[in-house]
């Protein structure tokens, strides 16, 4: 893009420990916010059904313009954090998610609830996730597959608080009551925005101005690697975020009742928490590590299966398995997605990276729950929808499997290992000496390519 951030001081090496455990705490908590709202809020849709005359198909956009917010404000966010810094980034996030919840308690029409929860309070989410992963990522090296898996445990453990507790608003103070509590819970975004605390050089004074660095970096479209990512994140970002959204309407239409329906996703989050550390534990193992990208591709795999199995549920009990299973692969994905990008792409490219892979998932998000609600429309069979979301998360395996086979896992098969190593070294130290002081802009943990 346009402008430039200009290098105004000296490298500072991850301490992979000390304060970096409070911003481990504040990214899982901005972690859960964004991973589970889309999913917790589809508690209140029977209600919004009812009241404003709209099928699943209308109800299903709040939570795709949740995510596609989420996503697909990714460049900007890049542009923001690398502009302003991440801490005042995320508490303006902070503010508009919550305030974005709490003017949607006043809506009048569902249009206006997509512009209230769907836009604003997406955008505000977006403005805390994205920068939280830089700052996790700047904190730890060593430690980063763990950490992140940690903190994308989050998204687990808020959905199991998150999505009963939706209900419980619901059925006492109703639909416009519960969004304007949950708009108060989010100010909690600003609480973990002040734990974003800048690393700086001890007693390094300012250094004379160096390079240059773009606010957004376009030229890693011509990294095959990333081209490859991209493509297979995308497939499987429309089928992805299906199930939890519709489980527990299914299990609703089922007869089962509503505060037991809407414990399929706590099933499904209670699984995912243990799921997404033992995933970060097991990528973190040195003999692991190089083969990320394979563990993956199995963990889609293991995703799209699970929804084609799960599409044969009939019973209150086959849907509790199904979460379960659900949970393990979901949480698979959860913590491993941003690890291989960070492995492929390299740490100098990452801030760009992610906010593009974001943008280009919004597209799928956007798509994936509303073609899946018109679906149950037309068939009002849940089944139908399940086959769909599984078929595209497998067809998202397959695509990063041959790709990694055919371009990832060959772009450095030329040379040695340790002559690898040597050149990713080089280049990690020409992007350290060009980070800017004021914290948080870049993550700059090394990495191998695969």
């Amino acid at each position: 893009m346009g402008g430039a951030v200009v290098d105004e001081g000296p490298a500072v090496k991850a301490p992979d420990g000390g304060w970096g455990w409070a911003v481990l705490l504040g990214c899982f908590a901005v972690t859960g916010f964004s991973y589970a709202f889309p999913k917790a809020v589809s508690v209140f849709f029977k209600e919004l059904m009812r009241e404003f005359g709209i099928g699943y198909s209308d109800s299903a956009w709040i939570s795709s313009i949740l995510l596609a917010m989420l996503y697909g404000t990714g460049p900007l966010c890049s542009v923001c954090v690398n502009r302003f810094g991440c801490r005042p980034v995320m508490l303006v996030g902070g503010l508009l998610a919550s305030l974005g919840m709490v003017a949607a308690s006043f809506c009048r029409s569902i249009i206006q609830l997509y512009l209230t929860t769907g836009v604003l309070t997406g955008l505000g989410l977006a403005l805390n996730f994205q920068p939280s992963l830089v700052m996790l990522n700047r904190y730890f090296d060593k430690r980063r597959p763990v950490a992140n898996g940690l903190a994308a445990a989050g998204s687990p453990v808020f959905l199991c608080a998150l999505s009963p507790l939706g209900q419980l608003l619901q059925d006492r103070y109703g639909w416009r009551g519960g969004f304007l509590i949950l708009g108060g819970l989010l100010l909690n975004c600003c609480v973990c925005a002040a734990l974003m605390r800048p690393l700086e050089a001890a007693g390094a004074g300012p250094a004379p101005a160096g390079p240059s660095r773009r606010l957004l970096d376009l030229s890693v479209f011509r990294d095959c690697g990333f081209a490859v990512y991209a493509a297979a994140a995308t497939t499987m970002a429309l089928g992805l975020f299906v199930p939890p959204v519709f489980v527990v309407n299914c299990a609703k239409d089922l007869g089962v009742p509503d505060a037991q329906a809407a414990f399929l996703l706590t099933v499904l989050g209670l699984v995912d928490i243990f799921a997404r550390p033992a995933a970060g534990f097991l990528t973190g193992l040195p003999r692991v590590r190089p083969y990320s990208v394979y563990l993956f591709s199995f963990a889609m795999f293991f995703n799209g299966l699970t929804d084609l199995t799960g599409s044969t549920a009939s019973t209150y009990g086959g849907l509790v398995v199904f979460c379960i299973f659900f949970g393990i692969s979901y949480g698979m994905v959860g913590a491993l997605q941003f690890e291989v990008l960070m492995a492929i792409v390299g740490t100098h490219k990452f801030s760009s990276a992610i906010g593009l892979v974001l943008l280009l998932e919004a597209v799928a998000v956007l798509i994936g729950p509303p073609s899946g609600g018109r679906l149950l429309d037309a068939t009002h069979v849940y089944q139908f929808v399940f086959v769909l979301a599984g078929a595209e998360v497998l067809a998202a395996a397959l695509v990063l499997l041959l790709g990694n086979v055919c371009c990832i896992g060959r772009r450095h098969a030329g040379a040695p290992a340790e002559d690898r190593d040597r050149v990713d070294a080089r280049e990690v130290e020409q992007f350290l000496r060009a980070e800017p002081e004021k914290g948080g802009e870049i993550a700059h943990t090394p990495e191998t390519s695969l």
